[in-house]
């Protein structure tokens, strides 16, 4: 039996989206920053090895996205279509920001791998996945789960996406991106 290409990418967008489900719970709502609350400042280390601080942003859109691990397929599906729509963030006066608990070394590979240019920060102590409510545990293993924070250029969270889906999630973020823009008259 063969399946239609459709068909075939329905049914892999179906195994990530609850592949991500299934593996890495979600934390609670509660352990997460609200919606309309200051955005939790911190200082991680890019793939160059470099500090960036949420703070460098300000006057900014920032999409904060935590993922479970460098090089793994969803995660570079996200990547990748985060990458895709680089140019859209731009005009839109937005930056992208990928956290997870790998190394700056993984990151460092995974963006030459990738051909990722946008930052990518290292939080292997878990700091600043917990402070975002978004540490998850993979058989043992602490993972980031796959969240997303909208700030705002003052630094305020204005949206907050709990697993996503790897596949479409970057069109959804420019969408809502668009939607407070046109809200907020920029």
């Amino acid at each position: 039996m063969t399946l239609s290409k459709t068909a075939a990418s329905l049914l892999t967008s179906a195994f990530l989206f609850l592949g991500a489900l299934a593996v890495l719970p979600a934390a609670h709502a509660a352990d997460l920053p609200a919606v309309g609350s200051k955005a939790p400042d911190f200082t991680l280390n890019s793939q160059e090895g470099t500090p960036v601080s949420l703070k460098d942003f300000q006057g900014k859109w920032v999409v904060l996205y935590f993922y479970p691990k460098d090089m793994t397929k969803g995660c570079t599906i996200e990547a990748h279509n985060f990458q895709r729509d680089l140019a859209q963030y731009q005009q839109k006066n937005a930056v992208v920001l990928g956290v997870s608990v790998d190394t700056v070394d993984s990151h460092q590979e995974f963006c030459t791998k990738e051909s990722l240019t946008f930052k990518l920060l290292a939080d292997p102590s878990h700091d600043v996945t917990t402070q975002y409510g978004s540490l998850g545990d993979y058989k043992g293993m602490a993972l980031a789960n796959r969240n997303t924070f909208l700030i705002d250029p003052d630094g305020v969270i204005r949206k907050v996406y709990v697993k996503v889906n790897p596949e479409v999630h970057s069109q959804e973020l420019l969408t809502a991106l668009a939607d407070f823009q046109k809200g907020a008259g920029e």
